[in-house]
């Protein structure tokens, strides 16, 4: 007869090797750089004793390269799900500690079967990384796995929240999926992506460069935007994904959760000292967003990155919506290349998940440039454009200054489905600025005059009555109410609370076609 004590000490061992990891010099080895272990990460992100792990007792089964000669506990990363806030998530997070995190055969499936237990139980999934990349080991099982790890990303996104945190390196193949997922965080001189390594590049182009400057926080924070947060520590990263998670349902088929709000519908009377009413003095708009949002909901994504836009999360009245508005401190506000990726694929985001979308509009147009039209500003500003006509969330647009020609159909308009659209009595509203208007239509009157300065300022003058101002729109119906300053909450809360259960269906089709 089997002794259950037996049994039970069995299975206490197993999962006591099991949670060794790599064994303590390495252990000590990944806190000397700063690095919690991968089961360290779980408990500093989750509620505290919510993880319950799958596949704890998986062992990979390759017997080349004397692999069959290694235990690799939990083949190299956790598993399970656990909770955040008392709201579910899925999450796996590599173990750097066990054959350096790498992926081979096992160590994927084990993802795939979380991501798979994510999607069909409607909850976010986060992915912790930290791994030298395949397995080489196992030669085409770990290329297996990166395709069927990516082939989820994919199916899974707009349907689920996907979130990838960075905590070491990155490379290659593995990088793909972090590209994928919805939100990327990166911790300063700890996280890493690229490609291909500084010793390739060296070796191909003959460049010299070091992982962390091709590759680091910093980097893809501010030069190629593959990362939407910063953080200077691990701990503070944990905190950052908690936070963004208050904002966002738990799938597509939810509504973002509303809090409780006391605070008054008023605007905080400081935006009258914010919003210069000179056109060409420059301002941070992020000052408008703090005054009008509910105190201390601002979360800025993407905050280093293409910083003539700035995009993010907040509350009206404890309704959850994301802000898009251009920031006049840089380039004026003008629209460039960054810029309308950045805010195009936030508002689709916010499109999939039911987040309403509040767009703050002060630019001059679209940044002009022989390195603009050769990078393809045409095609990049049609994504914004493309982003807001497609989305049937709620869309509450304020015209805060400038909002001329293209940029300004850009910017949520009424014209791309905008449901209501107020404008501060600062607002110009026109094909283009005075200056360069009254220079193209009145060219021959201020050519023939005998004082062309005299003339020309009368009519950029002229023409600012006639046409730089809110009222012609308004008068066509353009602009739903022309509103001060200190009324901005008050407008955009009544707006959320008439459109909140908005519903519109768009033609039935397999999916769109963005102009990528």
């Amino acid at each position: 007869m089997v002794d259950i004590e037996d049994l039970n000490k069995t299975l206490k061992e197993k999962k006591e090797e099991v949670l060794k990891g790599g064994g303590e010099k390495r252990i000590a080895k990944q806190h000397s750089l700063g690095k919690h272990t991968a089961r360290e990460r779980i408990a500093l992100l989750l509620d505290k004793d919510s993880f319950v792990e799958f596949d704890m007792l998986v062992k990979h089964r390759s017997t080349y390269f004397g692999l069959d000669k290694k235990a690799l506990p939990a083949d190299g990363v956790i598993t399970g799900w656990g909770k955040i806030n008392g709201r579910p998530v899925a999450i796996f997070s590599q173990d750097f500690t066990v054959q350096g995190g790498s992926l081979g055969e096992m160590h994927a499936k084990k993802i795939c079967k979380v991501q798979d237990f994510a999607l069909k139980n409607g909850m976010p999934i986060i992915g912790i990384n930290d791994s030298g990349g395949a397995r080489i080991q196992e030669g085409v099982d770990s290329l297996y796995g990166y395709g069927e790890i990516f082939y989820r990303n994919t199916i899974a996104s707009g349907v689920i929240p996907q979130i990838s945190v960075i905590l070491g390196p990155s490379a290659g193949g593995a990088v793909y999926s972090p590209a994928i997922t919805d939100f990327v965080f990166m911790v300063d001189k700890i996280s890493r992506m690229f490609i291909t390594g500084p010793q390739v590049i060296k070796a191909v182009t003959g460049e010299e460069i070091d992982q962390e400057n091709l590759g680091g926080a910093i980097v893809h924070n501010t030069k190629s935007g593959n990362a939407h947060f910063f953080a200077s520590t691990e701990e503070e990263a944990m905190q950052q994904v908690r936070k963004l998670l208050s904002y966002i349902p738990q799938n597509n088929s939810e509504e973002p959760s509303c809090e409780e709000c006391e605070q008054s519908l008023d605007t905080n009377p400081k935006v009258n000292e914010v919003i210069p009413t000179v056109p060409t003095k420059s301002y941070d708009v992020r000052e408008v967003i703090k005054c009008i949002v509910d105190e201390g909901s601002f979360l800025e994504v993407h905050e280093r990155y293409a910083k003539n836009m700035s995009v993010g999360f907040a509350r009206f009245n404890g309704y959850s919506v994301g802000v898009v508005a251009n920031q006049p401190q840089i380039f004026a506000g003008a629209l460039d290349i960054n810029a309308s990726d950045k805010a195009a694929r936030f508002i689709r985001f916010l499109d999939a998940f039911n987040i309403p979308i509040v767009t703050f509009v002060d630019t001059p147009g679209f940044l002009p440039g022989v390195q603009q039209e050769y990078g393809g500003i045409i095609r990049h500003g049609a994504k914004l454009l493309f982003s807001y006509s497609e989305a049937t969330v709620p869309k509450i647009t304020v015209i805060l200054r400038k909002a001329y020609g293209g940029a300004y159909i850009a910017m949520g308009s009424q014209h791309l489905g905008a449901d209501q659209v107020f404008a501060l009595p600062t607002a110009e509203i026109a094909v283009m600025g005075p200056e360069g208007a009254a220079n193209i239509i009145f060219a021959r009157d201020i050519k023939n005059a005998d004082d062309p300065e005299k003339v020309r300022t009368e009519k950029i003058s002229d023409y600012k009555e006639r046409f730089a101002n809110p009222y012609v729109a308004a008068s066509r119906g353009y602009v739903d109410a022309v509103i001060k300053p200190t009324e901005m909450r008050k407008y955009i809360v009544k707006a959320l609370d008439a459109t909140i259960n908005k519903r519109q269906f768009l033609p039935k089709k397999k999916h769109n076609n963005i102009p990528l």
